[in-house]
C-alpha cells in the first residue's frame, strides 16, 4: 500500500507534461542538491528543462564523514526547498520515476544500490566514481549488460573547455586537478582524482596500455603510455587546486586551458538528454578503462613507481 500511495501522490505532482521524473539514491552529496536545482527551477538562467527530481531514497554512510554531516541536511533540503518526496527503500523509486541518479558519496554503495536499482528497468546515471574499486565497476557493467539497463558515468570535467583542447595533432598531454583522497576507498585516485582521469580520457580516448604513478603527501603525478606511443599524465594536487591542461601538437606547437571554470550545467544537460534517448553520452568502455587505469595507478605507487600494465576491462569473454 505505501508503494502505491508514493507513487500515486507523484503521479499527482504539477509537472510539464513532456519531463521525465527522476529519482535520487542518496542525498549525501551536494551533487543532490546541485542537480535538482538546475533541473528543477524554471526561473533559474541555468535551468535545464526536459527533466525533475521528484523523488529520493536518503542512504548515507556513517562512518564517511562529508556523507554524516550532510545526508540529513541535503535531505531536508531537498524535501522543504523542492518539494521532493522521501521514500524508505530504492524498491519504492521504481513506480514513480523514469530514471535513476544514484548520487550516493561513499561509492562502496554504487554496487548493491545499482544492484536494487537494476530492477527498476529504469536508465541509471551513477554519479562518480562508477565504484570505489575495478571489481565493482566491472561488477555494475555485468550487471546493467546482464539486466539491459543503459547507464553512464562522467564527470563534469568531461564537458568542461578542457574538451576543446583535443586535436588529432596531440602527441601527448598534462592535465592538473585536485587530488584529495578519503580512507575508506578502495582505489585512493577515485575519491577526487578522478576529475582529473576523466579530463585525461576526455583528451586521448581509450588505449592506455600502461600505467607509473609516484606520490607525495601534496600530490600524485600519474602517467599513462598509450598503444599508438603517446604519453598522458595527470598531476594532482592535495588538498584542493585548480583545473587546467595543455596538449602537445605536431610541430613543436602546444594548446592550454590553464584554469577551467567548474559548472554543473553541461553535464546535467546530458544527463537529461540520456535519460530521454537511454543512449550513454560516455562509452562505458572508456569509464571502465579509466577504472583499469586508476588500478593499475595504484599497483603501480605500491610498488615504489614502477609501470603496471592495465588489466583487462572488456567485458567480451
Amino acid at each position: 500500500m505505501r508503494r502505491c500511495g508514493i507513487a500515486l501522490l507523484l503521479a499527482s505532482l504539477p509537472i510539464a507534461a513532456a519531463d521525465l521524473r527522476l529519482g535520487i539514491i542518496g542525498t549525501d552529496t551536494s551533487h543532490a542538491i546541485a542537480f535538482t536545482t538546475v533541473l528543477n527551477d524554471a526561473n533559474s538562467p541555468e535551468h535545464v528543462a526536459g527533466a525533475r527530481v521528484v523523488a529520493a531514497y536518503k542512504g548515507g554512510s556513517p562512518e564517511v564523514e562529508e556523507s554524516a554531516k550532510r545526508v540529513d541536511r541535503y535531505a531536508k533540503e531537498l524535501r522543504d526547498k523542492w518539494g521532493v518526496q522521501f521514500v524508505q527503500s530504492i524498491a519504492e523509486l521504481c513506480p514513480a520515476v523514469d530514471g535513476i541518479l544514484l548520487e550516493s558519496l561513499d561509492a562502496r554503495q554504487h554496487l548493491a544500490q545499482f544492484r536494487e536499482a537494476a530492477k527498476c528497468g529504469k536508465p541509471v546515471f551513477v554519479d562518480k566514481p562508477l565504484a570505489s574499486s575495478f571489481s565493482g565497476a566491472m561488477e555494475i557493467a555485468r550487471l546493467a549488460k546482464r539486466e539491459h539497463i543503459p547507464w553512464f558515468s562522467s564527470s563534469t570535467l568531461r564537458y568542461s573547455s578542457i574538451a576543446e583542447l583535443k586535436s588529432a595533432d596531440m602527441t601527448g598531454a598534462i592535465v592538473w586537478a585536485p587530488g584529495p583522497t578519503e580512507p575508506h576507498q578502495q582505489l585512493d585516485l577515485s575519491w577526487y582524482g578522478i576529475h582529473g582521469i576523466e579530463m585525461l580520457y576526455t583528451l586521448l580516448g581509450t588505449g592506455c596500455v600502461e600505467v607509473t604513478r609516484i606520490s607525495s603527501p601534496d600530490s600524485d603525478v600519474i602517467t599513462g603510455r598509450w598503444s599508438d606511443g603517446r604519453l598522458g599524465t595527470v598531476h594532482l594536487q592535495r588538498p584542493y587546486g585548480k583545473y587546467g591542461g595543455v596538449v602537445f601538437l605536431k610541430g613543436d606547437k602546444l594548446d592550454a586551458r590553464p584554469d577551467i571554470p567548474f559548472s554543473y550545467v553541461p553535464l546535467v544537460r546530458q544527463i537529461v538528454a540520456f535519460m530521454q534517448t537511454k543512449a550513454p553520452p560516455v562509452s562505458n568502455d572508456i569509464t571502465l578503462e579509466m577504472f583499469a587505469f586508476m588500478d593499475a595507478a595504484q599497483k603501480s605507487v605500491a610498488q615504489g613507481g614502477k609501470a603496471v600494465r592495465l588489466t583487462s576491462s572488456s567485458l567480451e569473454p
